[in-house]
């Protein structure tokens, strides 16, 4: 069976937990630098995920479809 793709929404919220629990100091270095590195890697994936809609957002823009981005007139 395949893994599940998670949505952009769960690997914010993923991200926003991390950053808090960093925040607050209260684990060790190890934990941290676990913690950090998972952080880079959702980081990592989001932005993939926003310069993919962005060069959807882009194909549909240079096919005329701008109609789609500022609504219909």
């Amino acid at each position: 069976m395949g893994a599940r793709k998670e949505s952009y929404e769960d690997m914010m919220a993923k991200l926003e937990n991390i950053v808090s629990s960093m925040d607050q100091g209260d684990t060790s270095l190890e934990e941290t630098m676990k913690n950090y590195e998972e952080g880079i890697k959702l980081c990592n994936k989001l932005y993939k995920i926003l310069n993919d809609v962005e060069g959807k957002i882009k194909v549909l823009t240079d096919e005329g479809e701008l109609d789609f981005i500022k609504g219909e007139e």
